[in-house]
């Protein structure tokens, strides 16, 4: 025997199934939610000077550990970028010290040749670069505005110039190991931040 639902019921049922939202599962089954807009920067409480502390050994160091590139693999990729593109690495590489800036000079350079080619690389104390941010894969997203995520950039090559060994005119000449923050365009490199630089002993 059919038993036939009040009206009530039956509207009430359509209302529930039209007010469903069909949710996009992922690769394991799961749903799809989508991101609050009221939600917090994953940063937004804390100074860039916490974040280039609290994320220097786990981002910085241990991302140009797993992820750095050797010097063929970056000038490959730098090849093959598009025009107006642009791209931050990491980088290991072996080369000699060909010269070192003055002490006095406030953004100091050492140039190295590597594979030939000579290298003008960014020790501080000022570094103007990008690239140590962006070769460790900190994103826009997870900072509360343009502001954080510029001062950021500062804080981090603030904390890398500290931990970098003193150089000086001694090393001109000498075989060194490196691990660089590079940011390519294409066809050249458009800066090179030392990370990690070592004598190499004889």
């Amino acid at each position: 025997m059919v038993t036939k639902l009040p009206l009530a019921v039956l509207l009430s049922a359509s209302m529930l199934l039209s007010g469903c939202t069909v949710v996009d599962l992922d690769e394991n089954g799961q749903p799809i939610l989508p991101k609050d807009p009221a939600a917090k920067a994953s940063f937004s409480s804390q100074t860039p000077q916490q974040i280039a502390q609290e994320n220097w050994d786990s981002r910085v160091l241990k991302g140009a550990q797993d992820r750095a590139l050797t010097w063929n693999d970056m000038k490959n990729k730098s090849t093959a970028l598009k025009a107006e593109t642009s791209s931050s690495v990491f980088v290991k590489a072996t080369g000699t010290v060909t010269a070192v800036s003055d002490d006095a000079e406030r953004e100091r350079l050492l140039t190295v040749t590597i594979n030939g080619e000579s290298v003008p690389v960014a020790i501080g104390p000022v570094i103007r670069s990008n690239a140590i941010r962006d070769a460790a894969g900190f994103k826009f997203e997870e900072f509360t505005n343009q502001v954080q995520f510029a001062r950021l950039t500062k804080a981090l090559n603030q904390q890398n110039v500290q931990q970098l060994p003193k150089i000086d005119g001694s090393w001109v000449g000498k075989p060194v190991q490196l691990t660089l923050a590079v940011t390519l365009q294409p066809q050249r490199i458009e800066d090179a931040v030392a990370v990690v630089i070592k004598q190499e002993q004889p």
